[in-house]
């Protein structure tokens, strides 16, 4: 799948891009919000990972302004945040995102939320 990783911290974005790229997937990351409105449209994700804390805009703008732009269908929005709380989720789920994964998170479980997403092809839920 081709993966879009929207990531402030350097160094998280470099672990996330390799794991992803060591899976087979193309992945590309910016790091600011400013960047994903010419990179998504060039790079044409199935999947973008948002940070919500990001320095530029909240990662939940980003995903509303995808979701405007861009629509329901696709790409597949998945926010990775320390932001955990049940009135995140929330707030995510109403910005537009199909599911939430937690910092620090299991690696394993980001690729089993995009292995579910590959063989289903349906939208999640952020809760």
């Amino acid at each position: 799948m081709r993966v879009l990783v929207v990531e402030d911290d350097r160094d998280a974005a470099a672990t996330l891009l390799a794991l992803l790229r060591d899976e087979g997937h193309a992945a590309e990351t910016v790091h600011k919000a400013g960047d994903v409105w010419h990179t998504v449209p060039r790079f044409d994700p199935d999947v973008v990972l948002i940070d919500i804390g990001l320095p530029d805009r909240s990662g939940y703008e980003v995903a509303q302004k995808i979701r405007g732009r861009f629509g329901d269908d696709k790409p597949y929005l998945i926010a990775v945040t320390a932001w955990n709380k049940r009135s995140d989720k929330i707030l995510a789920k109403l910005a537009g995102f199909n599911d939430h994964i937690g910092k620090p998170y299991d690696p394993n479980d980001l690729l089993r939320l995009l292995a579910d997403f590959k063989s289903s092809g349906v939208n999640g839920s952020a809760t």
